[in-house]
C-alpha cells in the first residue's frame, strides 16, 4: 500500500484526521444567496466583487489558492499586488450575471495542478499580469456585447503581451494532518525585472459579529523565531496554531470586520477594518494596521523584484507545534529543517498514488488530462454552511414568526448545512447542485471512495433532504427540481466498494434506500399530474432546451409531459430495483420491494410508448421521442424539437443477471403474470421476461426495433453525433428550427453549437447544441447496459451511413474516445478544448494546463461556459479509465460488475512517460 492509500485508510479507520484540514475556501463567496439579505433578492448586487474586499461574510469565506480546516474557523490564502492595480488581489474578479454577455463568468487564469485526496499534497498556479488588472474594461465591453457575440476574455485585453506576467505556484505539503508546508513560487515570465509583493494571508472566519455572545479569536505576533516571523492563532473552537513565515519583511494585522465608515458612512465598530491591508500596501496609509501587531486578520509581507525568467521561492509553515517545540518533535533547523525533505517526499508519494489509480495504457498526454481532472474534483471541495432556519428569522421570514416573506427557499427552514462539499465550479457555481453531485462521485470514486460516499449520504440526511422526501436542488431555489439520479450514484458507488474491497457496505444501501423510496414517492405524488405515469419536472437541469421555459407556466395554458422527466423516473425506478435486488439477496424482505419496482418502471415504460391518450411521447414516423403539450381544451401535440429530451428514454435502461430470480422464483412467477395479464406492454417496449446474453434480463423502454431506430438518429453526424461526443441538439435544427405560434407571438428552437442567444435560466448555459459530458456518460452507460444483454451479435452503423457497423461496446467506446479527444493533443498539437486561443495551444507554459469547461462546442469541441466545472465534467477521468480497464470480453463475463473492475487490455502500444503534472 501507498503512503497516501494508507492516510486514507487512516482517515477511514479514524486514527488520523488527514482530511482535516484542505482547499475549503470558495473561490467566490460575494453574490451568493446565502449573502443576501436584500428584499428582492437580487445576491449579485446586494454583496459585490468591491464590496468582497469590505465587508465581512457572513455564512463563508474566499481567497485565492486559499485552505482552512473542515469547520473553516481559521483560513489561510494568497494575497498579491503588482504596484500597480488599484486594489490587492485577494480573491478572483469575474462577471455578474447581468455584466457578462453569456451571464456570469469569471476572467482570470487558474489552475488546480495537483491535489491527494487527502490533500498531503496540493498545487495550484495563478497568472498574474504585471499591468493593471483591466476591472472596468472588462466589464463594459462585455456589457456592450450581445447573445451572439464572443465573450471577451482577460486575454483579449492584452495584459498578456510579450509575457508580462507572474506565474504563481503554490505548494501544499503535510507533515502531519496538524502541520501544513506552504511553498510559494513567482516566475517572472516577462522580458524585465518585475516587482511584486506577495502577502500570505491568515485570518479568522467571523463568527462573532452576529450576536449569541460567540467569543472573539485572536491572532498575534510572536517575538522573531529562528530565520522569520511567527503569527499566533488562538481560537477557542481550534485551540493554538502558529504559522511561521521565514524571511518575512514585516508582519500586517486588523480586523475581519465590515468597514461600514467607507461602506455606509457609520464609524466603524473597530479602528482596524477587513481591507486594512489592501489600505496599507496600495495607499501606504499606515494607521490601517494596528501596531500592536494583533487583530483577526494578518499577513506576513514579502516584497519581491524578481528578473526576466527568474523565480524567487517563499516558504511557510501552519502547524500547531509551538516554536519551542520544534528542536524536540521536528528534528533540528526549526520549521524550516526538514520542509524541502518533506514537501520531496509528498510530491513522490502523489506521484506514486497516482500511479495506481491513472491505467498503465493511457499515454503521458491522457495521464496528463485524468490527473488534472481528478485534481479539480479535489480541490473543488468547500466547506459550504448555510442555516436556513437562521437565515430566515434574519429576513423577517421564520415560517413559526413571520414578518415578510423571504426572497426564497422559505419552505426549507429545517436545513442547517455545514459540511465540506464538491461543487460544481468554486467561482462560477459556489454552492451544491444535487444531480451535479451525482455525477461527481463518479471521479471522485477513482481517488476516495469514502469522501464521494459521503457526498450522498449528506443529500439524504434529514438536514438536507425535506420532510416531503424532496432532494435539495441549489440555493437560488431548493424548491426546484433535479434529475432524480442520485439512486443510480448510489448503486455505482456500492458496486465500486464491493470490487475494491470484496464487499460492498450493505447497512448503508438499506439505509440509503429508505431514504430514496421518500424521494421516490415524493416524484410520484407530485410530478404526476395526471396519474397516468407520465411525468413533468420542470426544467430537469436542461435549462433552455425546450421551447418554452418548462419551469415557468407554459404560454399556451395547459402542461407538459415530459420525456425526459418520464425518462429519469423510468431510471430511478430501474434504479430502486436493482438496489432492492441486491438487499433481498441477504435480506429476505426486500424481495417484494423489487417487485414493486418492476411493476413501477412497467408502467411508466409502457407510459413513454404510449400514454393511453391520442398522443404519445414517441413518434412512430420520426422514431423519436419528444415532449407532449397537453392544451387546456383536451387537446394535444408533440413539439418536435429533436434534443437531449428525445435521447434520455434510450438512456433508461438496466440489465439484470439471474441470480435475484433464481433465489426468488416468485418474482419470476409474478413477473411473468403481470405482463399475461396486460400483453399491451409487450406491444410497446422490451419484454422483460426474455432472457438475453448468459440468461440476462433486461428493464428497456426501448425494444430491439425501436432501439435501433433511435441510435441510427443519434449515430448521425447530420444530427446529433458530432466528432467530439453527443450534442445536446440535433444540427438538423440548424437549417430546420422548430416553430411554434402561440396567441401571434413565435418561439423557435434553432441548433446553437456554442454559447445562448437567449437569457432564459440566466443565460450563461445552453443545451440547444453544445457536449455535456454528464448526459454522454449516461449514454455510454446504457450503450454497455446494452451490450451486456444483446452480446456481440447486436451491431449497427456507425456512423450512421458509413457503412460500418459496430457493437455497442464499440459505439460506447468510440463515444469515449471522441469526448476524451477534446482534452488532448491532436496530429498538431492542438487542442480542441482550446479552439482559437494561441496561447494555450502554442505557448509552453500554457500548452498543457487544462481546464475542464461546463459544456462545449457542439462542432469544434471548444470549452465553453463555466471555466472550472471539474465537478461533472471531471467525469472524462471515469471514462478514460473506464475503456483503459476493461474490455468487451470481460463485460459480457462479469456483466455490471466489469464497469468497476479493472483489467489491463492489451494496448496496440505502450507509452511510458513521466505523467507529472505541468511545473515550474
Amino acid at each position: 500500500m501507498d503512503a497516501e492509500h494508507g492516510r486514507l485508510e487512516e482517515t477511514r479507520n479514524e486514527t488520523a484526521p488527514w482530511r482535516k484540514w484542505g482547499p475549503y475556501l470558495s473561490e467566490r463567496q460575494w453574490g451568493t444567496v446565502r449573502e443576501d439579505y436584500s428584499e428582492s433578492g437580487d445576491a449579485w448586487n446586494y454583496f459585490s466583487h468591491d464590496h468582497a474586499r469590505l465587508r465581512a461574510y457572513r455564512w463563508g469565506e474566499d481567497g485565492l489558492a486559499g485552505i482552512s480546516d473542515d469547520r473553516q474557523i481559521l483560513c489561510f490564502a494568497l494575497a498579491l499586488w503588482n504596484g500597480k492595480d488599484p486594489i490587492l488581489k485577494e480573491r478572483l474578479f469575474g462577471l455578474t450575471n447581468r455584466e457578462g454577455n453569456h451571464g456570469e463568468d469569471v476572467k482570470e487564469y487558474y489552475f488546480y495542478l495537483d491535489s491527494t485526496p487527502t490533500h498531503s499534497y496540493m498545487k495550484y498556479l495563478y497568472k498574474y499580469p504585471q499591468s493593471a488588472y483591466p476591472y472596468g474594461d472588462l466589464v463594459a465591453i462585455n456589457r456592450s456585447r450581445g447573445g451572439r457575440d464572443f465573450e471577451y476574455e482577460l486575454l483579449d485585453t492584452g495584459v498578456f503581451d510579450q509575457n508580462r506576467y507572474f506565474d504563481v505556484f503554490v505548494e501544499y505539503a503535510k507533515a502531519s494532518p496538524e502541520d501544513l508546508l506552504v511553498q510559494i513560487t513567482v516566475c517572472n515570465r516577462g522580458p524585465e525585472p518585475a516587482d511584486l509583493q506577495v502577502l500570505p494571508t491568515i485570518w479568522f472566519r467571523n463568527v462573532w459579529s452576529w450576536g449569541g455572545n460567540v467569543p472573539r479569536p485572536s491572532l498575534g505576533q510572536l517575538a522573531a523565531a529562528k530565520r522569520g516571523a511567527v503569527i499566533a492563532a488562538s481560537s477557542p473552537d481550534l485551540g493554538e496554531r502558529f504559522l511561521y513565515c521565514e524571511g518575512a519583511a514585516g508582519l500586517l494585522f486588523t480586523e475581519n470586520e465590515t468597514n461600514t465608515q467607507r461602506l455606509l458612512g457609520v464609524p466603524n465598530r473597530t479602528p482596524y477594518a477587513k481591507d486594512g491591508i489592501d489600505d496599507y500596501i496600495v495607499h501606504g496609509r499606515t494607521d490601517a494596521v494596528n501596531p500592536e501587531g494583533t487583530g483577526t486578520k494578518a499577513a506576513a509581507h514579502y516584497p519581491v523584484t524578481i528578473g526576466p525568467g527568474e523565480s524567487r521561492t517563499l516558504r511557510l509553515r501552519l502547524s500547531d507545534a509551538a516554536a519551542d517545540a520544534w528542536p524536540a518533535t521536528n528534528g533540528s533547523g526549526g520549521p524550516f529543517g526538514s520542509f524541502d525533505a518533506v514537501m520531496a517526499a509528498r510530491r513522490a508519494e502523489a506521484d506514486e498514488f497516482y500511479a495506481s489509480v491513472i491505467p498503465p495504457r493511457l499515454d503521458a498526454d491522457a495521464a496528463n488530462v485524468m490527473r488534472q481532472a481528478i485534481a479539480g474534483m479535489l480541490w473543488s471541495k468547500q466547506f459550504y454552511r448555510y442555516d436556513l432556519g437562521t437565515w430566515l428569522t434574519e429576513h423577517g421570514a421564520h415560517p413559526f414568526n413571520r414578518k415578510r416573506n423571504a426572497p426564497r427557499n422559505e419552505h426549507w427552514h429545517h436545513m442547517r448545512n455545514a459540511d465540506i462539499i464538491s461543487m460544481p465550479d468554486k467561482w462560477e457555481y459556489p454552492w451544491y447542485a444535487a444531480w451535479d453531485l451525482a455525477f461527481h462521485v463518479l471521479a471522485l470514486g477513482l481517488a476516495d471512495e469514502d469522501f464521494a460516499k459521503r457526498q450522498l449520504d449528506l443529500m439524504l440526511g434529514d438536514l438536507y433532504l425535506h420532510p416531503s422526501g424532496q432532494l435539495p436542488a441549489y440555493e437560488w431555489n431548493f424548491s426546484d427540481v433535479n434529475p432524480p439520479v442520485h439512486a443510480w450514484s448510489t448503486m455505482f458507488t456500492y458496486r465500486l466498494e464491493q470490487a475494491r474491497r470484496g464487499e460492498g457496505d450493505l447497512d448503508w444501501l438499506e439505509r440509503s434506500f429508505h431514504k430514496l423510496l421518500l424521494n421516490f414517492t415524493w416524484w410520484v405524488n407530485r410530478k404526476d399530474r395526471a396519474g397516468n405515469n407520465a411525468f413533468e419536472g420542470g426544467f430537469l437541469g436542461l435549462d433552455n432546451i425546450g421551447i418554452f421555459d418548462r419551469s415557468a407556466p407554459l404560454p399556451t395554458g395547459g402542461y407538459l409531459e415530459q420525456a425526459d422527466g418520464t425518462a429519469w423516473m423510468a431510471l430511478f425506478a430501474q434504479n430502486m430495483l436493482e438496489i432492492a435486488a441486491e438487499l433481498a439477496m441477504h435480506r429476505p424482505a426486500y424481495a417484494e420491494m423489487a417487485l414493486k419496482f418492476i411493476e413501477h418502471f412497467l408502467w411508466i415504460a409502457s407510459a413513454m410508448m404510449h400514454s393511453g391518450q391520442d398522443v404519445g411521447m414517441w413518434d412512430e414516423e420520426d422514431g423519436f421521442f419528444y415532449d407532449v403539450l397537453r392544451m387546456p381544451d383536451g387537446r394535444s401535440q408533440r413539439l418536435k424539437v429533436r434534443s437531449m429530451v428525445g435521447l434520455l428514454p434510450l438512456c433508461a435502461v438496466t440489465v439484470f443477471d439471474e441470480e435475484a430470480v433464481k433465489k426468488y422464483p416468485e418474482i419470476g412467477e409474478r413477473l411473468r403474470h403481470f405482463v399475461a395479464v396486460h400483453p399491451e406492454l409487450r406491444g410497446f417496449i422490451h419484454d422483460p421476461t426474455r432472457p438475453g446474453y448468459a440468461g440476462r434480463r433486461l428493464c428497456s423502454v426501448l425494444n430491439e426495433t425501436r432501439l435501433r431506430r433511435v441510435l441510427a438518429i443519434m449515430l448521425d453526424e447530420k444530427e446529433f453525433l458530432s466528432p467530439y461526443g453527443i450534442r445536446s441538439m440535433s444540427r438538423y435544427h440548424a437549417e430546420h428550427p422548430y416553430v411554434l405560434n402561440v396567441g401571434g407571438q413565435e418561439f423557435r428552437v434553432s441548433y446553437l453549437p456554442a454559447e445562448s442567444d437567449s437569457g432564459m435560466f440566466g443565460g450563461n448555459s445552453n443545451w440547444r447544441g453544445p457536449i455535456w459530458m454528464p448526459v454522454n456518460g449516461l449514454i455510454i452507460r446504457a450503450l454497455l447496459q446494452y451490450f451486456a444483454y444483446y452480446g456481440e451479435d447486436f451491431k449497427v452503423e456507425c456512423p450512421t451511413g458509413s457503412g460500418r457497423h459496430l457493437t455497442l461496446y464499440e459505439i460506447a467506446e468510440e463515444i469515449g474516445r471522441r469526448l476524451s479527444s477534446i482534452f488532448l493533443r491532436d496530429g498538431q498539437g492542438r487542442r480542441p478544448l482550446y479552439g482559437g486561443t494561441q496561447k494555450f495551444q502554442e505557448d509552453p507554459d500554457w500548452r498543457d494546463l487544462l481546464l475542464f469547461s461546463e459544456y462545449f462546442h457542439g462542432d469544434n469541441g471548444a470549452g465553453l461556459g463555466a471555466s472550472h466545472q471539474t465537478g461533472w465534467t471531471g467525469a472524462i477521468a471515469r471514462i478514460m479509465h473506464l475503456f483503459a480497464t476493461t474490455t468487451p470480453e470481460q463485460l459480457l463475463e462479469l456483466g455490471k460488475p466489469a464497469g468497476v473492475t479493472e483489467v489491463v487490455p492489451q494496448p496496440s502500444r505502450r507509452i511510458e512517460a513521466d505523467a507529472h503534472p505541468p511545473g515550474h
